[in-house]
């Protein structure tokens, strides 16, 4: 239960902070929101492996490292975090209108890039044998979301994350419309992370 409860936190701890960043204006968002992703990951990596993402909770299962039994629980905890930040930010902030991608075709692409760097980051650092025990996986997969966010945040909102992508279409910074975009480019950015990974034997 203990790890669920840190997924369902970090999750929340996550998204709250991405909503009041981006509905403040705080400046370069990006940045901050990377920085609070690479300190909930050292917070919650010892208990849960700190996913705080679909995508990334799918990408270690097929890794091998996320026992089935789960990866449910997990993905449920990781909305359920999500979606509370969501109205807690609303009630905090206020909302925002949401604006629609420019090109979807151009969106959809940029979340599975993104979302393949963010998985394929967190296998290599936090999964392999060659990397065990580090002290340095949080900041790397902190400065991916913020790199990544920084590069195609203009195309597509820079989600990399379904649960993330819900609670921003609570808050008011997706379009509910285009929500499966996010559904469905970052879980398959998490599935090539996966697959490349095992494919070229990157733990050895």
């Amino acid at each position: 239960m203990k790890k669920y409860v840190t997924e369902l936190l970090g999750t929340f701890l996550f998204v709250f902070a991405i909503g009041n960043i981006v509905i403040g204006g705080a400046t370069p968002a990006p940045l901050f929101i990377g920085l609070t992703l690479a300190v909930m990951v050292f917070a919650g990596g010892h208990i849960s492996g700190a996913h705080y993402n679909p995508a990334v909770t799918l990408a270690v299962w097929l890794r091998g490292k996320c026992d089935t039994k789960d990866v449910v629980p997990y993905i449920v905890s990781q909305i359920a975090g999500a979606s509370l930040a969501a109205v807690t930010v609303k009630y905090l902030a206020g909302g925002v209108e949401p604006k629609a991608v420019a090109d979807i075709g151009k969106a959809f692409t940029a979340e599975v890039i993104g979302t393949l760097a963010l998985a394929w980051v967190v296998l290599n650092v936090a999964t392999t044998k060659a990397n065990q025990g580090n002290s340095f996986y949080g900041l790397a997969i902190g400065c991916t979301v913020a790199s990544m966010a920084a590069a195609v945040g203009g195309i597509s909102g820079g989600a990399f994350n379904p649960a993330g992508a819900i609670g921003g279409v609570i808050i008011g910074l997706f379009k509910a419309s285009e929500l499966w975009i996010y559904l469905v480019a970052c879980p398959i950015g998490g599935f090539l992370a996966a697959q490349i990974f095992k494919n070229i034997k990157a733990d050895g």
